[in-house]
């Protein structure tokens, strides 16, 4: 299939959050491979992070004077502040008759920049970096349009399993204890009005969903978007996301894993925001330590004080504790035989990209309900069950990791976790769903 080069200019503007840049910066490489000229929209505080030199996606990034808000309601009002003043500016600096600017391809919970882009005459593409049965579900729950009852017994929506409470992302019966992100989580609901395209970090095959979404908006799957060299390898030199907000030990990680047997690690990581109780880390703690498996631990800075204090001197030769990794460069080592994640959306396509069985412990948001998908539709992990003060016991979190290691169990996972992994490949790969679907929105440029 002949490739289109598309003499256009696309901006990208992720929401200012590790787990939103890097697959939209992703994204952005693919289109640049295509002749694409993209700049992505940024501020000064996140683009200090982004060691992108080496990169042909060009970064603008918005000075500010003070540092981001911490309290998440300041933020996101100063967050949309500086965008709304910024972004005309912005698109008078690049404007370039060869390579106008067509497009704004924004972060799908900055709803409100899809009028912005209408107002300069650019068309606007919606970037969800969640799964599209996720957004299915928000879309269908919403509290300002929702039309099913709630009562805690098991819900039935088009094209997805039956969801029980448990499986339902935490917004839905917490909101109460979170309004400001469930008013932005359920904000993305206006994209399905407005946009020009919905972009979806998926791949057609991993969700039935997507036919049903189809039906009704105009969706087009991109995904899996991780670097191209751990799928397709069309992307020279894309081995990483090209940013990280925490400095990773590589080196100390890969040169642990590389003594160790085929298979034989527990990767343990919840993301670059979850946190866990002092109680729930202890369990943790003590249920890797009885899992009898090596493991590699990412317990970020602010998490190293829960950890139990006799805890570092029984890790011994068994345990490596990092403060942040490289995950995919860990997940396709050989010594890596499962993978003990919160399930965040990212984690989990790495995961399914790289052939890595799961063992699932979600916190939050989305978590739960990519937990369902990987322990009962894609049939690539298991789910712990916690005890009725919600916390997952020592006994468990080592039951569970030997289920995945060394039971039969763990082979019919192994075998359907290399099935997706090639499934993933093919549809970035040329002539894949996600390669046509990036090839037609471009042609539609």
């Amino acid at each position: 299939m002949e490739e289109i080069t598309s003499k256009s200019h696309v901006l990208v503007l992720p929401f200012p959050v590790q787990g939103h840049i890097n697959p939209m910066v992703q994204f952005s490489k693919r289109l640049v491979s295509r002749g694409v000229k993209v700049t992505l929209v940024t501020i000064d505080s996140i683009s200090k992070s982004m060691p992108m030199e080496s990169c042909s996606v060009k970064i603008e990034s918005i000075p500010h004077d003070e540092s981001p808000p911490k309290s998440i309601d300041i933020f996101l009002e100063w967050f949309f502040v500086l965008i709304s003043n910024n972004l005309k500016k912005i698109v008078e600096k690049l404007f370039d008759s060869e390579y106008p600017v067509k497009v704004l391809v924004f972060d799908s919970v900055t709803a409100w920049a899809i009028d912005l882009a209408h107002e300069l005459g650019i068309k606007g593409a919606a970037f969800f970096t969640q799964s599209c049965s996720l957004s299915a579900i928000y879309y269908h729950l919403d509290p300002e349009i929702r039309k099913i009852i709630l009562d805690g017994s098991a819900v039935s929506l088009p094209s997805l399993p039956l969801l029980e409470k448990e499986d339902l992302p935490s917004f839905v019966y917490e909101g109460d204890s979170y309004p400001s992100l469930v008013r932005l989580v359920f904000s993305q609901n206006i994209n399905f009005k407005k946009a020009d395209w919905l972009f979806f970090n998926t791949f057609d095959v991993l969700e039935e969903v997507v036919d049903w979404m189809r039906t009704q908006y105009p969706i087009k799957t991109i995904g899996p978007t991780i670097p191209s060299m751990y799928l397709d390898k069309r992307l020279k030199d894309d081995k990483e996301y090209g940013s990280s907000l925490i400095k990773p030990n590589g080196e100390t990680c890969m040169k642990w894993l590389d003594l160790k047997e085929i298979g034989s690690v527990v990767y343990v990581s919840f993301g670059s925001l979850a946190s866990l109780g002092e109680k729930q880390m202890e369990e943790l703690a003590f249920g890797l330590i009885m899992s009898n498996s090596y493991f590699l631990w990412v317990v970020r800075d602010t998490e190293e004080n829960k950890l139990p204090n006799d805890f570092m001197s029984k890790v011994s030769e068994k345990g490596l504790i990092v403060n942040w990794s490289p995950q995919l460069d860990v997940l396709a080592h050989k010594s890596v035989g499962c993978f003990f994640t919160h399930c965040g959306w990212n984690s989990t396509l790495e995961a399914l990209s790289l052939g890595v069985p799961m063992v699932c412990m979600p916190q939050w948001t989305d978590q739960p309900t990519n937990a369902k998908f990987i322990s009962d539709v894609w049939r690539t992990g298991i789910r712990v069950k916690a005890g009725k003060d919600g916390v997952i016991t020592r006994e468990e979190v080592a039951s569970s990791i030997r289920e995945v290691m060394e039971g039969e169990k763990g082979v019919m996972l192994k075998e359907n976790a290399i099935k997706w992994k090639n499934l993933a490949k093919e549809a970035v790969d040329e002539g894949g769903s996600s390669d046509k679907n990036i090839e037609e929105f471009l042609s539609n440029l």
